[in-house]
């Protein structure tokens, strides 16, 4: 499987992501989905695409096969 990293802005992006997936546990893309969702309604293209990163960043996670070369 070939997953491209996401891209992390800052370390609140990951805080944000391990703080959804401790409390949605499988569902945490979902919520961070739902989040993105609101602010795109919003008209706050910022928190949208910060919110879509999260989302990224726990697909990301939640495989558990290598992706990458690991050294």
């Amino acid at each position: 499987m070939q997953l491209p990293a996401p891209f992390l802005a800052d370390r609140a992006a990951v805080d944000d992501a391990h703080a959804l997936i401790a409390q949605h546990g499988e569902e945490a893309g979902y919520a961070a989905a739902a989040r993105a969702e609101q602010y795109r309604v919003l008209g706050n293209h910022i928190y949208f695409a910060r919110w879509r990163q999260i989302e990224r960043l726990i697909t990301y996670l939640s495989v558990e096969d290598v992706l990458d070369t690991v050294h």
